[in-house]
């Protein structure tokens, strides 16, 4: 539903993998949208080491449209690496990002942004009811639970790929330098008014998603120990409840042997409580390496993603013409 004239400045910053197929239709959505709502605006295109031809695609969307500017990454950096990069060179007051593959509607756009206007600082657009399978719904949900849990924010649970925000926010992370981006959380730095508008999700358009189960969970627990210490914190309670645990089998030992006048007999026993212990301190000894492994990381002082070539238009409009 159209909004009607927002005035309000709007950056739409999409990050490209192999999409070329869908480029030219996601761009047609759009430009309707953007000249019936908003005076100035540009689209960001950044190709996150496509491997088909979308960069080319890119190419010649700029060279048509004055108010698409295109970037060119040297490989696959990841979605929230490629959304930092255009967020970055993003010019105007309110950023919208969303997928590339036309599940999230542009015409969904202005209900985002209208709630910009009424004073919030990022605005969420979740589905109203998911295209997804059931291992990737049952993913999403444990990276938005991991989300909640680490940066204690209610309306994370709502996190979307398809968000809007005030460019000021981008000042809290404009120091960030890390390998590992989680937008959402970054985003948290900067701001904690937050809301979600329900908006509609389509099927995808063309091609296969490129989050597997696999990738979002690891990307669930890369953002715990990457932005949170909460393993930490929850080690320390493992630790304590299992030396709580030891003190009451020594105290059923001592008891055995003053009462029945011997030790607890039986080789099972013994090896069951080895075992158990032995578990809970590698449990302990991979979540301290997975600190280890950030701090070695961040020291290396990888960047975040590098960009190949950057593509302007000749002559960059106010609006652009279809």
């Amino acid at each position: 539903m159209i909004l009607g004239w927002l005035y309000m400045d709007v950056s739409i910053v999409i990050p490209v993998y192999n999409s070329d197929a869908i480029l030219m239709d996601l761009v047609a959505r759009l430009y309707p949208v953007l000249v019936a709502n908003y005076d100035l605006y540009e689209l960001i295109l950044v190709n996150d080491g496509s491997k088909d031809d979308s960069w080319g695609v890119i190419c010649s969307l700029v060279e048509k449209y004055p108010w698409i500017r295109g970037i060119n990454l040297m490989r696959n950096f990841g979605q929230h690496n490629a959304l930092l990069c255009g967020i970055r060179l993003a010019r105007y007051e309110a950023i919208v990002t969303i997928d590339d593959d036309l599940q999230h509607p542009p015409e969904e756009i202005p209900n985002l942004t209208d709630k910009l206007n009424q004073g919030f600082d990022v605005v969420y657009g979740p589905p109203m009811h998911q295209q997804h399978g059931l291992w990737r719904d049952l993913a999403s949900i444990i990276t938005k639970t991991s989300l909640q849990a680490t940066v204690g924010v209610e309306t994370a649970r709502m996190a979307s790929a398809f968000r809007a925000f005030r460019a000021e926010v981008r000042n809290a992370f404009d120091d960030y330098r890390g390998s590992f981006v989680s937008l959402d959380v970054l985003l948290t730095w900067g701001t904690s008014r937050f809301t979600a508008v329900h908006v509609r999700h389509d099927p995808r358009r063309a091609g296969i998603s490129n989050y597997t189960f696999l990738k979002l969970v690891h990307h669930a627990l890369n953002m715990i120990t990457g932005f949170s210490t909460l393993p930490l914190q929850l080690a320390s309670i493992i630790g304590l409840s299992f030396t709580f645990f030891g003190l009451m089998i020594l105290l059923y030992v001592i008891g055995n042997y003053f009462i029945h006048g011997g030790s607890v007999a039986g080789f099972t026993f013994l090896a069951s409580i080895i075992a158990i212990f032995s578990g809970v301190q590698l449990l302990m000894l991979g979540i301290f390496g997975e600190y280890l492994a950030r701090i070695h990381f961040r020291s290396m002082d990888r960047p975040s993603c590098v960009i190949r070539e950057i593509r302007e238009p000749s002559e960059i409009g106010d609006r652009g013409e279809q």
